[in-house]
């Protein structure tokens, strides 16, 4: 058996376990391909996790076993054999019956560990069994992972005993469910597989920590970025009188910036979330269109969803700030907090705030023979805190979106299902009364265009919650 300077961790089980799943999430790989179809890994690939250029871990995605009785057999034969993986690899690779079986064993014959996968909601088979003991019988460090597909758990206590004698741990995992703090527990179970390897699996263990540090520090920055840039996003058209003679004209032009400052904003999110997708590794992705992620940023329900409610946006104390020039007000007076209001039918929503603001206001600017229309920066003091919920939800979803997740029954009326929503609310009313007023003073500065001497504190407190998000339990208040 070959010496191994990393962990290298074979996943095995019988076809349509779930497996590649399993590699795809704690790998972070959604390009793997994954078929509800049995039988369509027909070889051992192996996919490294390689952090700051070092290979730290690898998994290896093998195909289920075909002949398992007929290996058992070969092993209970040939007991005084010192390798039995090898010693069978070593016998039989030239034989096309045994091509799967001997593609499955070459990673465990080169001394990777194993993890095998089942299906804990579904009966075990006599089939199981033999898997379970022949496994047993290649004396690797060994996990079993109950990889439940469904919420049923009738079965569940006869797999734990059955695997319990032959495995040196067994966790239960659903790869299409798992969050970064559960991929983490898992890592941290495989310590115990094999005294041998412990130091070798906290190393990886530690790698996988800083990079998320690291990848969290990045999703700070994007999201100040955004912040920064939405807050201060301006639109400016100018029109030559002629154009505007009558209300119409005037009417029309107005429409039109509005409409494109709307735009804009929705692009700049956008952009961040894109960003936020790569910092996680994330190419697969779908969004519920009921959900607070699938619907358009400036809608009622995220306005009434997301943000500070009047108590704590009042006692915050955010100023507007001031606009020079003639400002006409882009809002419908008379709706209530959160409410999107229309500025013609041609225009769309505009978040409407308490007092009668909005999104922002349009100066008129006129010069000889032509009149300046500028829209922008926001002047809605709830807006940044529906704005900076919204991203810290699609990072919540990002950080514990399983990359496995692309293969879920998601309509399957057993499915596992999602964390029970506790309550539909952002992140920003749970903060402290001092953090919000330092954000309020970031935001201001935003506006302006300026740096803010608070950027250091905000990234704290937005960091924090990022924190928060990956390493403890979250509920699903938006529907992610």
């Amino acid at each position: 058996m070959a010496e191994i300077k990393i962990p290298r961790l074979a996943i095995m089980g019988h076809p349509n376990a779930g497996k590649s799943s399993v590699v795809a999430t704690l790998t972070e790989n959604d390009c793997i391909a994954i078929d509800k179809r049995a039988g369509t890994t027909t070889e051992s690939d192996a996919y490294p996790v390689v952090i700051d250029g070092c290979t730290v871990i690898e998994f290896i995605d093998t195909p289920g076993f075909q002949n398992p009785n007929a290996i058992l057999e070969w092993f209970q034969a040939n007991e005084n054999e010192r390798d039995l993986a090898r010693a069978f690899v070593d016998s039989h690779r030239d034989n096309p019956l045994f091509a799967h079986d001997c593609a499955l064993l070459e990673p465990v014959a080169d001394g990777a560990g194993i993890i095998l996968v089942v299906d804990g909601s579904k009966r075990i088979k006599e089939k199981d069994r033999v898997e379970i003991e022949l496994l047993r019988l290649t004396a690797r460090p060994r996990m079993a992972i109950l990889n439940n597909l469904t919420n049923q758990t009738r079965h569940m206590e006869q797999w734990q005993d059955a695997l319990s004698k032959a495995f040196n741990s067994v966790r239960a995992f659903n790869a299409h469910r798992a969050t970064y703090a559960e991929r983490i527990k898992l890592l941290h179970a495989l310590k115990s597989i094999d005294q041998r390897w412990e130091q070798r699996i906290e190393d990886a263990i530690d790698a996988f920590a800083r990079d998320w540090e690291r990848r969290t520090d990045q999703a700070v920055a994007t999201i100040l970025d955004l912040l920064k840039d939405a807050l201060s996003y301006q639109v400016s058209r100018v029109v030559k009188d002629k154009h505007i003679i009558f209300q119409s004209g005037r009417d029309r032009v107005k429409a039109e910036v509005v409409a494109e400052f709307e735009d804009g904003l929705r692009r700049l999110e956008r952009t961040a979330q894109e960003q936020i997708r790569a910092h996680f590794r994330h190419h697969v992705w779908n969004v519920a269109s009921d959900s607070i992620l699938g619907q358009d940023l400036l809608s009622d329900d995220v306005g009434q969803a997301l943000g500070l409610s009047r108590r704590q946006l009042a006692l915050v104390g955010m100023a507007a700030g001031a606009a020079s020039g003639v400002s006409i007000d882009l809002v419908t007076v008379g709706h209530s907090l959160g409410a999107g209001a229309l500025i013609g039918a041609a225009t769309g929503g505009v978040l409407g705030v308490v007092g009668g603001k909005a999104l922002a206001k349009l100066n008129i600017e006129r010069a000889p023979g032509t009149h300046r229309f500028i829209l922008g920066p926001v002047t809605n003091p709830r807006f940044p805190f529906v704005l900076l919920d919204r991203i810290l939800l699609y990072s919540a979803r990002a950080m514990n979106w399983s990359h496995g997740r692309q293969a879920a029954e998601e309509d399957a009326p057993d499915k596992v299902p999602e964390k029970a929503v506790v309550r539909k609310q952002g992140f920003s009313e749970e903060l402290s009364a001092q953090q919000k007023r330092e954000l309020a003073h970031f935001f201001n500065a935003a506006r302006r265009g300026r740096e803010s001497d608070r950027e250091p504190q905000c990234a704290e407190i937005v960091k924090g919650l990022l924190r928060g998000l990956s390493l403890s339990e979250i509920d699903s208040r938006s529907n992610l």
